[in-house]
Order: C-alpha cells, then sequence, then structure tokens
C-alpha cells in the first residue's frame, strides 16, 4: 500500500523569499492547477514493498560507472552512499566534508552501512534514495514526483506568504513544529524535539491540507531542474506547469547542461552548501563530477531535514531550495509522490 493522496485545490500564491538566501527569489505570483500529492514521505516500508515486488536495486546498490568519474580509480567506485556524521567539535561550515562521508554498503535498508544496523526505521521516511530510485518507486505508484511549484504550494497548507509553514515564527505556542537540528550544529544535537536523525512520519504536526512532514525530517525530490534563481515566467501558465510535471526528465538532462553543476553560482556562494556538495554521491568524487561538462543534472530539493539548523541552513521554510545531483543518495534526502488532475 503506497500512501493516501490530498487533493489539493490548487490557485495563486506567493512563491520565494527574500531575505535568506539568493537563490529563493525573486518572489513572485505564481498559479498552480490542482493536483494531489501524498499525506507524508515515502516511508522504509512503502519502498520495501516496491522493491519486493519488483525486485529493484538502487544506485546505492550499484557500482558507479567509471566513464561518469574519470580518473578515479577503478576500485574507488563501489555499491554506497553518503551519510552524516557529526564532527567532535566546531568546524568550518564552508566545508560539508567534514561531516559527510562515504560509506560502502550503505543502502536505503542500512542508510549508515552494514556496519551500523538500524531497527524499527519502517515509518521512517525512506532514505538513501536518487533521483532516479525516488522517481522509479513513483512509477510504480501510478504516481510522478511533485513540482517545485506545486510542493512549495502544498507546504503552505492554504496559508500564504508567511515565513514558516506554520506562521512567521520557528515555534507555534513555545512547540517545535518540525524535525530539524536543535543545538549547534555539526557536533551537538541536543534532540529537543524529540528526535536524532530521522522520525517516524507523522511525528509532528500536519499542516492545513493534513500534510506531515513537508517540513524537516528529510529533504524531498522535485521534478525540476535547479536553476540559481526563480523565472517567474515559468510559474504562469499552470497548463504548461503541468506538461512540465507529466514530462519524462531522465531523457532530456542534455538539454540543460548549460545550468549551473557546479554548486552555487559565484554569486550565491555558500547559500547552497546544505547538501553534500550538489555535485555527486562521494566526497572523494564530486570534483570529477563537478568538472567542466559534467552531464549530471541537478533537481530541486525542497523542506530542509533534521540537519538544519538556524546558524548553517536555515532551509526548513516552504520558500528554501537546494540543489542536488540526480545521482546522489544521502541520509537525510527522501521524496513524496504526487499525482496530475483533469
Amino acid at each position: 500500500m503506497t500512501a493516501a493522496m490530498v487533493r489539493v485545490e490548487g490557485g495563486s500564491f506567493t512563491m520565494g523569499a527574500e531575505g535568506f538566501y539568493a537563490e529563493e527569489g525573486p518572489v513572485h505570483r505564481a498559479t498552480v492547477g490542482a493536483f494531489e500529492i501524498d499525506e507524508r514521505p515515502v516511508t522504509v516500508r512503502d519502498f520495501a514493498a516496491f522493491v519486493a515486488e519488483t525486485g529493484y536495486v538502487t544506485g546505492a546498490e550499484r557500482p558507479l560507472d567509471p566513464a561518469s568519474y574519470p580518473g578515479v580509480a577503478v576500485e574507488d567506485l563501489v555499491p554506497g552512499a553518503l551519510a552524516f556524521t557529526p564532527t567532535s567539535g566546531p568546524v568550518d561550515l564552508n566545508d560539508w566534508r567534514q561531516w559527510w562521508s562515504w560509506r560502502p554498503g550503505a543502502t536505503w535498508r542500512m542508510p549508515y552501512g552494514p556496519d551500523i544496523p538500524v531497527h524499527g526505521r519502517d515509518e521512517h521516511p525512506v532514505t538513501q534514495v536518487s533521483f532516479e530510485d525516488a522517481s522509479a518507486y513513483a512509477v510504480w505508484a501510478g504516481k510522478r514526483l511533485p513540482t517545485e511549484l506545486e510542493w512549495e504550494f502544498a507546504a503552505h497548507g492554504g496559508g500564504d506568504a508567511t515565513i514558516y509553514a506554520w506562521g512567521d515564527e520557528p515555534r507555534r505556542d513555545d512547540r517545535l513544529m518540525a524535525n530539524t537540528w536543535q543545538g549547534r550544529f555539526p557536533y551537538l544535537n541536543t534532540g529537543a524535539d524529540g528526535w536524532i536523525g530521522t522520525s517516524p512520519v507523522g511525528s509532528f504536526p500536519a499542516n492545513g491540507y493534513g500534510l506531515v512532514d513537508m517540513i524537516g525530517n528529510v529533504w524531498e525530490w522535485t521534478s525540476d531542474y535547479y536553476t540559481p534563481r526563480h523565472d517567474p515566467a515559468l510559474h504562469r501558465a499552470d497548463a504548461a506547469q503541468h506538461d512540465h510535471a507529466d514530462h519524462d526528465h531522465s531523457h532530456d538532462h542534455a538539454d540543460h547542461a548549460a545550468h549551473d553543476h557546479h554548486g552555487a553560482s559565484a554569486d550565491h556562494g555558500a547559500s547552497c552548501a546544505c547538501g553534500p556538495g550538489a555535485t555527486g554521491r562521494d566526497a572523494r568524487l564530486a570534483a570529477a563530477s563537478a568538472e567542466p561538462g559534467s552531464t549530471i543534472p541537478r533537481r530541486v530539493l525542497k523542506g530542509g531535514s533534521h540537519l538544519c539548523a538556524p546558524e548553517y541552513c536555515l532551509r526548513y521554510r516552504p520558500a528554501a531550495r537546494s540543489p542536488q545531483a540526480d545521482d546522489t543518495a544521502t541520509t537525510h534526502i527522501g521524496f513524496r509522490c504526487a499525482r496530475s488532475l483533469p
């Protein structure tokens, strides 16, 4: 069984934000048509059912293609994924390699690798899934990934132009409203919100549409290619947006090669440092995948995660966005599905 879906009637809203990170602008009015979206992220249990029925093998479980990483030793191209490890103390927050490491054998079943078994995660969001993996699940479920426009509209829960999904203050009635980092990133998480790492879906209040975990817990893949700034023209016609949403992006990334594949542009600098480089699967391989001419496209992630902290990644907001390479799987990225309506 896949997640129940919520019908969202669509409409116009204020998309983007100013005063936080450059890639969230310009602020503009955007319109979206009616759609359905999963009430919760896809869980480990959901993904296990997909794998059991189809035999699907995720990208993290396959050896890396040497052609995609020229100059990298073949022995380094082993199955695995990126996992977060807290540092022993304060570090330079501009260098994500200090808290992200490549874990051979890390998969959606064992997100931190075979040496760190985990139990009781069936109702947690599935992680260690790339854009390709998320898309494959969505096809199996008869759904698709949401567009950034749909996702941001849904995250507001029927409200508009508030900083957070629940209002303009980080707490409501002194209650933490999402699973985010509590303490000093990346070395001290107090767990004041009840969790260190991911939490079972629905552990925090639903928004106005009845959607849970739109903010925090795990970042969520969208179908949109990342650009350093919004193009308001793309958000004026919902018919064009639906055409974009239903299009199979897996075959046309060459058309987007002109987009910035090197992380943030020079203008936006560290503003795009939330994820592990946004350029490839391995800290050791990031430089290779960021070389000029790299054909690894990047998508927009939304929602922030349990690793977002005010001093490092204040992105647990509907308007926040972050780039991530299609081939990357980590311990803080998951997804939910959507579906078009007539």
